[in-house]
């Protein structure tokens, strides 16, 4: 690591990031990169592969995100770079290839969740506008226009502050807090049938125990997000005594929201109607206070879920855009509109891939390839962390008892296994991604190689500079 020095520069002479993060905006981004489409779309297609205790799933996917979480804190405090899983993966294994599939498998985790919000907000400005637009071509047009519009915003260029991103938190959480006070107002008051929180529909011949992983490997979408605050390290003061408590605090902050959202859910809305439809949670609203102007929370919901899709969108085109610059991608990915300096083709590449996948893919697959792709990454860290064992660094650090990566990576390796009971759709899709990037990193490695006589290899730390 080039260390700092007093007047804000490397001992390169290049300027460092300012440490501007205390505990108190670290948590408020950890919360609100957690909080978001996973548990305002996905509530009701969880219920729908375990029944009323739908707050199981989502409780085992926060035990599995925390052991995870342990990982990334020894790793992040070990290196606080601004680079993520692929440093960590480059740093222990050293095999390019692999460092390039667990780059390209996290942008398309940014692909597919943003698509999955798009479908959200479809789904929710039908039930704002009261329109009929069914379940087909009417709510795809609705998604596609509104990831045009995202690409809009995203070629303008958007400046990604602390302060927004408080507000945006404060509006996803006010969606969320409304639920669990409507539902325990409702509860409190003899409504909904609390006996749905035990019971298991699970599919005939299959056993509880594999509609519970099977609703897990889905529900896990909800966690993802605290791993991009690794990205903040640079920024953070005082990053190896800060991080660890707060991104556990948040994790448990999270958790216990997803858990009651969950539970006021299903006590007042069946697990049958719940699963219906893109939109759950305004039917819980309606369903325990139906004097409540749904529109409102409606709109709260496409608010949540509008920041969703332009963080992810953001964060694909600018990954595919280091990557075109680093030459492990067709540079042309990488080229820069001359006026709006932000990254034209990569954004309308990553828009068209998401046109694909909104067209193609329904809202449960795309929630499962999120949760599948970063599942898969997740493994590879919390291998990682026993590797770099190996590799000691002279600062203290923070660091986790060897047997919660090893839980973690084999808890991730089988989710994200058909032996979870996995949908096979949620393999087609992430499988055609990664193709698609095997096949481009094929291309530009020979051209590379044979043509420009270049050896180029992907430096992770490079990609949070550009």
């Amino acid at each position: 690591m080039d260390a700092g020095t007093s007047d804000g520069t490397t001992e390169r002479g290049e300027p460092t990031l300012k440490r501007v993060m205390g505990p108190g905006l670290l948590l408020l981004f950890v919360v609100g990169d957690i909080l978001g489409t996973g548990v305002y779309a996905l509530t009701g297609k969880v219920a729908a592969e375990v029944g009323g205790a739908v707050w199981l799933p989502f409780l085992v996917a926060f035990a599995v995100a925390v052991l995870t979480a342990f990982s990334y804190l020894e790793l992040v405090t070990k290196y606080p770079r601004a680079a993520g899983a692929a440093l960590y993966t480059h740093k222990a294994f050293g095999i390019h290839f692999l460092t390039f599939m667990v780059t390209f498998a996290v942008m398309c985790s940014g692909l597919t969740s943003a698509s999955s919000a798009s479908k959200a907000f479809a789904g929710n400005f039908a039930e704002a506008f009261d329109l009929s637009l069914g379940e087909g071509l009417g709510l795809t047009a609705v998604a596609i226009a509104f990831m045009t519009l995202i690409a809009l915003v995203n070629f303008r260029g958007v400046g990604e502050s602390v302060k927004l991103n408080v507000l945006l938190t404060c509006v996803e959480l006010t969606g969320l807090l409304i639920v669990i006070f409507i539902g325990a107002w409702a509860l409190g008051g003899g409504n909904g049938d609390m006996s749905r929180l035990v019971e298991f529909d699970s599919p005939p011949g299959e056993h509880a125990f594999f509609s519970v992983t099977a609703a897990t490997a889905l529900a896990f979408f909800a966690m993802v997000g605290f791993e991009d605050s690794v990205n903040m390290a640079e920024e953070t003061k005082d990053p190896v005594r800060i991080f660890p408590k707060v991104m556990l605090t948040g994790l448990c902050v999270t958790g216990l929201i997803y858990v009651l959202v969950s539970i006021s859910s299903v006590a007042l809305v069946s697990p049958e109607d719940l699963s219906e439809g893109d939109a759950p949670l305004l039917k819980v609203v309606a369903a325990g206070a139906p004097a409540f102007p749904i529109t409102i929370f409606a709109f709260i919901t496409m608010f949540a879920v509008a920041n969703s899709a332009l963080i992810n969108m953001l964060m694909a085109s600018r990954l595919l855009y280091g990557m075109a610059n680093e030459g492990v991608l067709p540079r042309i990915l990488g080229w820069v509109h001359r006026t709006r300096r932000t990254p034209w083709v990569g954004i309308i590449f990553t828009t068209l891939v998401a046109f694909g996948l909104i067209w193609f893919a329904d809202l449960t697959a795309l929630g499962g390839t999120t949760s599948l792709l970063l599942l898969c990454v997740f493994t590879v860290v919390n291998v990682a962390v026993l590797v770099l064992r190996r590799k000691p660094v002279e600062h203290k650090h923070f660091r986790a008892p060897t047997v919660i990566p090893v839980i973690g990576a084999v808890a991730c390796a089988y989710l994200a296994s058909p032996l979870s009971g996995r949908a096979g759709a949620d393999y087609r899709v992430a499988g055609v991604l990664l193709v698609i990037g095997v096949v481009l990193w094929a291309i530009t490695y020979v051209i590379n190689r044979f043509v420009l006589h270049q050896d180029t290899t992907l430096d992770p730390s490079h990609l949070s500079k550009k």
